[in-house]
């Protein structure tokens, strides 16, 4: 009988062996096929131009976003994130959806924008309250839209603008 139960400990622990070589074989193969983290600092651009950056909160994602961006548009985007934070000193910023988003934290975003071949596009998504409304319509009701092109920035009127913006409730996104 003492032979009998060597044998079946011996397929016992056979099996768990393989068992355990199984899974490790499986394990490897699972981190063989992870995502390395890319050392090269390029980043992709999209359809338009519009960089492909990871979501990420805080200041640090939005200044990737704007280093990413090309030509003019950079500026733009320095531009605006400036006059952002010097409009509202305690903006909450995060990147979501490869653009950049303004917020009060716990109030929600009141202010997002998106770069395309020939401008940047700012979204106020609570537009419609502003005065005077800025001058993009949008299939939403409350959403209004500004499209910057190179050099036509008018800096006190997107002061204005983004002051009463961050007065409203935000978006919850």
């Amino acid at each position: 009988m003492a032979a009998k139960t060597s044998k079946k400990s011996a397929k016992v622990a056979k099996k768990a062996a393989a068992k355990r070589g199984a899974a490790k074989r499986i394990n490897r193969r699972k981190t063989a096929s992870k995502p390395r983290a890319s050392k090269s600092t390029k980043s992709v651009l999209l359809s338009g131009g519009n960089p492909q950056i990871a979501k990420g909160y805080g200041d640090a994602p939005v200044q990737a976003y704007i280093a990413a961006i090309p030509d003019w548009k950079r500026d733009i985007g320095r531009r605006l994130d400036a006059l952002i934070v010097r409009t509202v000193p305690h903006v909450y910023k995060a990147v979501k959806w490869n653009s950049p988003f303004y917020g009060i934290e716990g109030d929600g975003w009141f202010l997002s924008f998106h770069c395309f071949t020939n401008y940047v596009k700012v979204t106020f998504f609570r537009g419609t309250s502003l005065r005077p409304i800025p001058p993009g319509e949008s299939k939403h009701n409350e959403v209004r839209y500004l499209d910057i092109r190179e050099d036509q920035l008018d800096e006190s009127q997107f002061v204005a603008w983004v002051r009463q913006a961050s007065e409203l409730p935000g978006e919850k996104m």
